[in-house]
């Protein structure tokens, strides 16, 4: 009696060895994709790193952005990084901290820290920016809660730096993601713009505690009255973000 065609063949064992082999496969092709931003990796004062990758990148691919914003390829098109960041290295080892050699609030570094962004504004599904001021679209009314236009606006340090003149809402979510302020002349020039998760109103006043009066007049500023750019909105949530720590030279003494 002859043995039957595939009688000795452990089925249920290389289905096992089978999938094994997939999943190393799929573990790789999604690292490799994963390198395709930030790659190849550079150490702390930007050299190449001397342990890039235990995978190869990947080839270049193209990438055609909606709404005719072009095209992306990456890894060799990626934005370039910040170069001469105003920091110096505390130690010769890699992971340490970095410490500011100068402002780190205007140099962006730190908790202060902003990335480079594409300099567009975000769009909705249908190519229209997504976070545009209250006062241009009728459709959109405070519905509950105070509304917050007319209101004071008073710094950490407990000054009126400015009034609130607009909300700057995100459409598709139905969201206020900005408050609007103008400056008093005292404190500097024009409007800016406060995320509204750095600003608490209370007692029929807008407070950001983050910053004092006299950092208002640098806070970064948009271009346009109509829409704020990724990178706009990078700077600007990275300015009242570093107010947190370097606003007062109290604030960065350890905290019990």
């Amino acid at each position: 009696m002859t043995e039957p065609f595939f009688g000795g063949f452990d089925l249920a064992a290389s289905t096992l060895w089978l999938f094994y082999a997939f999943f190393a496969l799929l573990l790789y092709y999604i690292q490799r994709e994963n390198m395709r931003e930030g790659y190849p990796l550079e150490d702390d004062s930007g050299n190449p790193s001397s342990n890039p990758s235990m995978f190869p990148l990947p080839e270049d691919k193209t990438f055609k952005l909606p709404h005719g914003r072009g095209e992306l390829t990456v890894p060799s098109g990626q934005i370039p990084e910040r170069a001469d960041i105003a920091l110096k290295k505390v130690t010769a080892a890699n992971g340490f901290p970095l410490e500011p050699t100068g402002d780190p609030m205007l140099d962006g570094v730190g908790p202060a820290s902003w990335a480079p962004r594409r300099d567009v504004p975000e769009l909705d599904g249908h190519g229209h920016p997504k976070i545009v001021p209250m006062a241009l679209n009728e459709a959109f009314s405070v519905a509950a809660g105070r509304d917050p236009r007319g209101m004071p606006v008073m710094s950490g340090d407990g000054e009126i730096v400015g009034e609130v003149t607009d909300m700057w809402v995100d459409e598709p979510e139905q969201l206020v993601r900005y408050l609007e302020y103008r400056l008093d002349a005292k404190w500097g020039e024009g409007t800016r713009l406060v995320p509204m998760t750095m600003a608490r109103i209370w007692g029929g006043k807008v407070k950001i505690n983050s910053i004092y009066a006299k950092h208002f007049a640098t806070v970064p500023m948009v271009a346009s009255p109509k829409q704020v750019t990724l990178l706009e909105e990078d700077k600007v949530s990275a300015y009242y973000g570093g107010g947190h720590l370097y606003a007062d030279a109290s604030r960065q003494e350890p905290q019990i």
